[in-house]
């Protein structure tokens, strides 16, 4: 039968229910025809936009297609372009990050109590998360940030607001974990570096060995014919602070920042608390625009108007030009950092704007977004949504992660290639799965367990997190994803953990652990991942599970319980029992 009416107004993801009215059929038959195209839906089922088209112009119907609500949004709010002329020099935003007790905070505080600009204002210095420094007529803005977990945390927000990277390393103690960690973070986000080699007054420093194990991680000094610069220093003394605040200028100006001050202003929220005096306060840095009091801004979810600016001197201030952070008071409520923050010029759209995305965030939840998953990487590379296949590596000794990135980024090919973006040794961490989170990575560990936050990170996240005790078949099923060959015969999911905290000797059964389970629960039937350090220790299944003297099939979060473990004795006070099952999944 031919459909009452012709026209169909598409403008995004449609339901089917909403589409079959447009066209004037009933929902079943509309279902029927997309059963016949594979597409299996329902009456409340969300069709995008392209299969939408198809089916209209199938029936005949005549199709507009619009710009979706997000589409519209963004172009509402990112306004015209700038002009090359419009267009002025601003000050460079920089993140400290390196490993802990290097001297990150002392080697900051120093730089913000040699600065100028302090007497002069004659406010109390506050916490905002930024602090603006003058140096030479020169203006630099340092983020107080806490290292690169931050970092990645608003880049996985979408937020990039860091134009360069100090990375501090202590003279006497060399290149560590988490200084490794933080060059990675920095080279993912593409973001320029200037090391800090603190601690040169202390007895023992080498500032020659810090250049030689940085050469071991891609970052060579300039003076050694690299391109990054490496500049000795002293938090304690202040030497060298000048040459380091002239590295960064320098940098800088190679960098050529500019922004347009004569726009309505765009930024990103760095922090945000809820203070008791004065509600929810959010510090934004501009990136381009002129932010002044009396502005209507929108942030995220989160909408209102600038009631006053304040900086980082307690002083208050009409306007805020680009890269200048500022605390801003006038939220409804509390926004995230990582958010971006636009100027628009109507409250009422403001508010229509938080609403729908406060609607879309809760959709997006209930359906679960997903990062891409080993499975699903061939099919993203038909589509040409992902051309590089990101890995973060952890594995239980150095060798192993060394051996595993060099065998894994021979298996790059014309149309896609292995990007490992950071190996480290160890347990995996919450920091892992938040750069695999910010930089669409898969995180593959080898001989190492997966630590509990980083797994409850993992699943909120939908972050593909694979733990192997072979390296071959890491090598095979990144090979078979790659050539879109992948099928994973089982799926393994995570049942609880348990910690052992007494050892029992039984006679004709061996060592009994007398655990404690942390989460989650304990199953007879499971399989054991024994954890020591960080390091799988034997993978096998459960012997025997027990409450006192009773054998039990299961054991909850809280109690206590003995666990043996089949033709394996070596349990140890302190290890830690990961229970888990593997489903079979059929290959879709």
């Amino acid at each position: 039968m031919p459909p009452v009416q012709r026209r169909a107004i598409i403008s995004g993801p449609i339901m089917v229910k909403e589409l079959a009215d447009q066209l004037g059929v009933k929902s079943n038959e509309l279902i029927k025809r997309l059963i016949g195209l594979g597409v299996m839906a329902t009456v409340n089922h969300d069709l995008d936009r392209e299969t939408a088209v198809i089916v209209a112009t199938e029936y005949g119907a005549e199709v507009e297609e619009r710009a979706s609500v997000e589409e519209r949004e963004e172009i509402l709010i990112q306004g015209a372009e700038d002009s090359p002329e419009s267009l002025q020099s601003r000050p460079p935003v920089v993140t400290v990050m390196g490993h802990v007790d290097h001297g990150k905070t002392s080697l900051l505080d120093r730089i913000r109590s040699s600065r100028v600009t302090q007497s002069e204002a004659g406010g109390i210095t506050q916490h905002i998360g930024a602090s603006v420094i003058s140096w030479h007529d020169h203006e630099i803005v340092f983020l107080d940030t806490p290292g690169h977990e931050a970092f990645t945390a608003m880049r996985a927000r979408g937020a990039q607001v860091t134009d360069l990277a100090v990375l501090v390393v202590a003279a006497d103690d060399g290149v560590m974990p988490q200084t490794i960690e933080a060059i990675n973070h920095a080279k993912a986000a593409g973001v320029p570096m200037v090391v800090a080699v603190n601690k040169i007054d202390v007895e023992g420093a080498q500032p020659d060995r810090v250049k030689t194990e940085l050469t071991q991680h891609g970052v060579v000094s300039d003076d050694w014919g690299g391109d990054t610069m490496v500049v000795p220093v002293s938090a304690r003394t202040g030497e060298g602070l000048d040459q380091l605040l002239e590295a960064i200028v320098l940098q800088a100006q190679l960098l050529e920042l500019q922004a347009n001050p004569d726009r309505p202003a765009q930024g990103v929220i760095i922090e945000a608390k809820l203070d008791k005096g004065r509600g929810p306060v959010a510090t934004v840095l501009v990136k381009r625009g002129t932010l002044k009091v009396g502005d209507v801004f929108l942030a995220g979810t989160v909408f209102g108007r600038v009631r006053a600016l304040l900086t980082d001197q307690g002083e208050r201030i009409a306007e805020a030009g680009p890269s200048i952070p500022v605390e801003v008071l006038g939220f409804n409520q509390l926004p995230d950092a990582g958010d971006d923050f636009v100027i628009l010029t109507d409250e009422r759209q403001a508010k229509d704007i938080a609403d729908a995305r406060a609607e879309r965030t809760r959709r997006a939840a209930d359906e679960g977004t997903r990062g891409v998953s080993l499975d699903e990487f061939y099919q993203r590379l038909k589509d040409e949504e992902v051309r590089d296949l990101n890995l973060v590596i952890k594995a239980d000794v150095h060798g192993s992660s060394e051996a595993l990135s060099q065998s894994l980024s021979k298996l790059s090919h014309s149309e896609a290639r292995v990007r490992v973006l950071h190996t480290g040794v160890g347990s995996i961490t919450e920091t892992d799965v938040m750069l695999a989170q910010a930089s669409g990575a898969i995180v593959i560990g080898f001989g190492v367990g997966l630590e509990s936050k980083a797994r409850q990170i993992a699943e909120r996240e939908h972050v593909d997190v694979r733990t192997y005790r072979v390296i071959y078949e890491i090598i095979e099923d990144v090979e078979r994803a790659l050539k879109g060959m992948l099928s994973p015969k089982f799926q393994e999911i995570i049942l609880g953990r348990a910690e052992v905290r007494e050892i029992f000797r039984v006679p004709r059964i061996g060592a009994v652990g007398g655990c404690y389970v942390v989460d989650g629960k304990v199953l007879r039937t499971a399989q054991v991942r024994l954890l020591r350090d960080g390091a799988v220790i034997h993978e096998g299944p459960i012997a025997s599970l027990k409450r006192f003297k009773d054998d039990v099939r299961e054991v909850a979060s809280g109690f206590e319980c003995g666990i043996g473990l089949e033709r394996f004795n070596d349990i140890k006070v302190g290890d830690v029992m990961e229970v888990f099952t593997e489903e079979e999944v059929k290959a879709s």
